[in-house]
């Protein structure tokens, strides 16, 4: 039987930062599959591969309508994993109304869309007595870009920032900041296939008085990480409610709210970083997933 083609994608910018893609690659190729690095925005004949496995296209914030084309284009023409639902779905953080729908602990969210007064918004954020910090970030976003961090005497430079994203016909969102991240951090739990796999904890990143990073993505200090059972109750959750099949691979990231309880920040399913190296086995966990998905 032929090996099975499989296009690890990422994108020109993301290529030489990309963490994931050596063990990811090394553990496709273990596994028995013929591995090309493909970046989404060169062209390729994305035809000769059995699957298109979706990975450091961190750039697609900035290229929107362009991603999203291009990945309607190539789910014609060959297996896209995750599959095109997900890209759509988990791209944009209007899905936090749905597992809030779904009464999955989230972190409260509210939206502003193009058209809007950002002023009129952030006061009813801040008409909430126990918000005394919030963060201003777009609704299509990755690696904490154009995310920033305000105090309530700030709401005139918030208001700014949402505009400038405004202008640039892009969704906003608000949300508190949750001050236990500051000693806590975030657990971020990787699912393959619907099984938890592993976690890390990431460092808070967010400074007041700090502009957005103009960087692909913002540094992030992480460690190893073992979930409790409150974490791995609010993720399993979170994934319950995607609207799809169970998804290839998944990122559930949580923090604590004000009572101390783990709440979804973000559920991760097109682009996220699966921190390998901090859980022997996990790539090639994944990349057997990956190879039966293609053969299938």
């Amino acid at each position: 039987m032929s090996k099975p083609t499989i296009a690890y994608v990422t994108a020109v910018a993301a290529r030489d930062v990309d963490e994931d893609m050596s063990p990811l690659v090394s553990a496709l190729r273990d596994a028995g599959a013929d591995v090309t690095i493909a970046e989404w925005d060169r062209p390729h004949d994305w035809s000769r591969f059995d699957a298109a496995i979706l990975r450091s296209t961190w750039d697609y914030p900035q290229r929107f309508a362009e991603f999203v084309d291009w990945a309607e284009a190539v789910s014609r023409k060959t297996k896209l994993l995750n599959p095109l639902p997900f890209v759509k779905w988990s791209s944009d953080k209007h899905y936090l109304g749905d597992l809030a729908s779904k009464a999955v602990p989230s972190v409260l969210t509210k939206f502003i869309e193009p058209g809007d007064r950002p002023d009129r918004r952030l006061e009813e954020l801040l008409s909430q007595s126990d918000v005394h910090e919030f963060v201003v970030k777009p609704a299509v976003g990755a690696g904490s870009r154009d995310a920033q961090r305000f105090g309530r005497e700030e709401i005139q430079d918030a208001a700014r920032h949402a505009e400038r994203m405004l202008g640039e016909k892009r969704s906003v969102l608000l949300q508190p900041y949750l001050s236990r991240v500051d000693q806590l951090g975030e657990t971020a739990l990787m699912y393959f296939e619907g099984e938890f796999s592993h976690a890390i904890r990431k460092g808070p990143i967010l400074k007041r008085k700090e502009g957005p990073t103009t960087a692909l993505f913002a540094k992030e200090a992480i460690t190893a990480r073992v979930p409790d059972a409150a974490e791995l109750s609010v993720a399993a959750r979170a994934l319950k409610a995607v609207p799809f099949e169970t998804p290839l691979y998944a990122r559930v990231d949580l923090i604590r709210d004000q009572e101390g309880d783990p709440v979804v920040l973000e559920l991760e399913l097109i682009e996220p970083s699966l921190f390998f190296p901090f859980a022997a086995g996990s790539a090639e966990k994944l990349a057997a997933a990956v190879v039966r998905r293609a053969k299938g």
